[in-house]
């Protein structure tokens, strides 16, 4: 089984990452006490646990120690990555909205530099543990989860807090609209079949491959939304991409 690399190069990847999270800690900061309460796409999590976790997830990437220590913890609770965020939502429990915040806003250079060092060091070694990306089974290189992967989920959750407290979310071409056709790429990779695809909004663009495939046109955070497992995608849709 061959492990799935990084296809961004790590110097974009890298500045994709550090914007996406302070885009998400100015989210944050901006959210009023009864916002951080509402439920979202994620069922056991409210805006506030799902902060909590963005929060512990970048701080776990400040260093190889922090990586090591958070790892290590959640294998004593049982290992994988449900008891890996879990414990990030634990330990951020007890800050104050002022504290979450400030360590939000504090934690990204930290982490895109912690991110940067242990993709050069770890990221042509692949993951102990395999990963489940929809039906499937397969392994990741550190470099596909460090370059890519966190900061898809940084996004995604950005995308989860805007929704879960009716905002529009910052979409911009020169960022959002880079992350989005990474995506694009991944899952036309996958599913490996011809398509025309037209992504509507700020983040959106037009691909295609190949003749006589599926014609799809939606808001580019919808697709992303159906790709990661958020609603129930049909054909091609139906091709999840991790995030």
């Amino acid at each position: 089984m061959t492990a799935r690399t990084a296809v961004l190069e790590r110097a974009p990847a890298m500045g994709l990452a550090a914007v996406e999270y302070g885009r998400f800690a100015q989210l944050v900061q901006d959210l009023d006490a009864a916002d951080l309460s509402r439920p979202t796409d994620c069922p056991d999590w409210d805006v506030r646990a799902m902060a909590g976790h963005v929060l512990g997830m970048a701080e776990m990437v400040t260093s190889l120690p922090a990586f090591i220590g958070q790892n290590a913890a959640a294998a004593r609770a049982g290992g994988g990555i449900d008891a890996l965020t879990g414990l990030q939502v634990r330990r951020t429990a007890g800050l104050s909205t002022e504290e979450l915040v400030a360590r939000l806003v504090a934690v990204g250079p930290r982490a895109v530099r912690g991110r940067r060092r242990l993709s050069a060091v770890l990221g042509r070694l692949p993951l102990p543990e395999k990963q489940v990306v929809g039906s499937e089974t397969e392994l990741w290189r550190f470099g596909y989860l460090f370059d890519v992967i966190l900061t898809r989920d940084t996004w995604m959750h950005r995308m989860d807090v805007s929704r879960a407290t009716g905002r529009e979310p910052e979409l911009t071409a020169d960022h959002d609209a880079v992350l989005v056709a990474d995506v694009v790429a991944e899952w036309a990779a996958r599913h490996g079949r011809p398509y025309r695809l037209r992504l509507t909004g700020p983040a959106g663009g037009t691909w295609s491959a190949g003749e006589g495939g599926d014609e799809l046109e939606l808001d580019a955070v919808e697709f992303c939304r159906l790709l990661s497992g958020r609603g129930s995608g049909a054909g091609l849709l139906a091709q999840q991409v991790p995030f």
